[in-house]
Formats: C-alpha cells, structure tokens, sequence
C-alpha cells in the first residue's frame, strides 16, 4: 500500500470522526479505511488511534504522527501546486474554522458566494468556540477575533470595532441592585462563557491608574455556547458579557440593557489567519482575496448596528 496515500486516509478519518463517515467522503468502504490505518500502525510499529463505536481517540504518539502527517501532506499539495505554476485555478477542499455566531451568521454567506465564484474548490467549515491551532487540526484559514500572540502565522486585519459588553434584561436590573460599576457585579448572578471568563472579567482601569480592574465571581451559570449565555441573559436569569454585534438585536428591540458603558474594555480586533506559506495555495490565497474586503464591509455594519443600539 501507497504510504502517502494511507496518511490522506488517515487525516481523512481524523477529520469525519469515524471510519465509516471516511469512506463515505473518499469513496472507500470502512473496510478499506481500516487497512491503511492498519498499514501505517504496522509501518511506525504503534497503535496510532484508539477506535470506539462512537468515535475515534488518537493515542499520544497518534498525536505527533497525525501533525507530521498533516505537515507532509500540505508541502506535497503545495509543491504541486507551484509546479503547476500561479495560474492554477482554485480546486480542492479549503477548511475553515470560526467562532460558531461569527461563522454563522457573518462568514457563512461569504463561503456561499466564495463557492459559486470557485466551483472547483469545497470547504469544510469548522465552528469551534476555541482558538485552533492551524497546523495540527489541518485548517487552512481561521477568522479569530481578539489580540494575536506572536507567532507565525500570517494575519490579515479585517475588523477593528468589536467591543465587549455587559448586558442583562430589565426585568432581572428591576428586582436586583443597581450597576454602577464593576465591583457591583459582585452582588448579582453571573452567566458566563468559558472563552469570555469563566470565573472573572477584566476591565480598564480608572482615570489615572493603570491597574486594570478584575472582578472574580462565582458564575449562576457557565456554557461553551454564546446563544445560550445570550437566552439565559434575555429570560431574566443574570448579568452577562459579549461581543456587541451578538446582543445587537435584543438591546433594539428591549429585551436586553447594555451596562458598565464608561468601564467598557478597549475594541477587539478581527483577523483571518494563515499557516506561513499556505498563501501561495490557489484555493487558499482565492479565499482571502474574496472574503477579506466583505468582512471588513460585514464588521463595519456590525460595529455601527452596535454603537447605535448602545447610543
């Protein structure tokens, strides 16, 4: 067996979750996927993934073969593709990853019309309320919204306005003390996510410190999903905190009060994000091409919706 091709048969069933979903996107039966995981297991001489029923479970050395693998695979896409010369129109399976509201609601519609404008290239769109990392998990491009550590990946600026706020609805602010600053939230039930502080939030310092104020709390409420923080935020429940364009709506229409307007912290930035050299991919520096000036437009709208609900 071809051992370049049982590695695109192993990240292939790395990437569906289970040998049987593999086969379906390779054309091959769980059968055949199977023995070329087989192969490999045989060939570095260490089981490489731990199968249940229900999923598949890397084993540590798994971990480093499936990331050797990844890297391999990508630099013979990539010689391929700079053999074939610039002008190599777009094809293959582009993956993307986004958090889940951003990539449903903002960045969907720009794959929409990223896939009529490319009909040669596919994408696996990734929704993860986590930061990836690019080269291991095999993602091609990344929108991330936040302050990006050093490192060496290529980061293309495409929204500077999004702003943290602390909302909760008018009935819980009416049976509850009042909000005047920080320290307050203190007294009140806290409904939080686990990648916005899952046991505190961080807020500017005061007018001639340079302290910046950190509230600890015990939460009502933790959730890995921003839709449930925001329902249980509208139904009365606690004092919850998001990015403005994700309450937008329920501030316009009452439902939920945006707090704390003087101790907001300073606007996040918005980026997508490259592995060095993938740019030089067709599919890859396509996509940025395209989406890029429609985010800018996208976050633009948002940050002004934002504002304007919190005037």
């Amino acid at each position: 067996m071809d051992r370049i091709d049982a590695m695109k048969v192993f990240v292939a069933a790395l990437d569906a979750g289970s040998l049987s979903a593999a086969g379906r996107r390779l054309g091959r039966s769980p059968a055949a996927v199977s023995r070329a995981i087989a192969f490999l297991e045989h060939h570095v001489g260490t089981e490489l993934l731990h199968r249940t029923t229900r999923a598949l479970k890397l084993s540590e050395a798994g971990e480093r073969y499936a990331f050797a693998c990844r890297r391999i695979l990508g630099e013979l896409e990539e010689a391929d593709l700079n053999a074939a010369g610039e002008r190599a129109a777009p094809r293959g399976t582009l993956t993307l990853s986004a958090p889940p509201i951003s990539g449903e609601q903002i960045l969907q519609p720009i794959v929409d019309a990223y896939l009529d404008a490319f009909p040669g290239v596919s994408v696996n769109l990734v929704l993860l309320d986590r930061p990836v990392n690019l080269v291991e998990e095999g993602i091609d491009v990344a929108l991330r919204v936040g302050e990006l550590p050093d490192s060496s990946l290529v980061a293309l600026r495409v929204g500077g306005d999004v702003k943290r706020v602390v909302v909760a609805a008018p009935r819980y602010l009416a049976a509850h003390p009042r909000i005047d600053e920080p320290a307050d939230l203190l007294k009140h039930r806290i409904v939080t996510t686990t990648h916005f502080g899952h046991d505190s939030w961080i807020f500017p310092p005061l007018a001639g410190s340079a302290v910046p104020r950190t509230v600890h709390f015990k939460p009502r409420l933790v959730v890995n999903s921003v839709r449930a923080a925001l329902a249980s935020a509208v139904a009365g429940h606690g004092v919850t905190r998001l990015y403005a364009y994700h309450v937008a709506e329920r501030v316009r229409d009452g439902s939920l009060q945006i707090l704390l307007r003087e101790a907001e912290a300073a606007a996040m930035p918005v980026h997508l994000i490259v592995p060095q050299g993938r740019l030089s991919v067709p599919k890859v520096r396509a996509f940025v091409d395209f989406a890029a000036p429609r985010l800018r437009a996208e976050f633009a709208r948002l940050s002004a919706d934002a504002g304007a609900v919190g005037a």
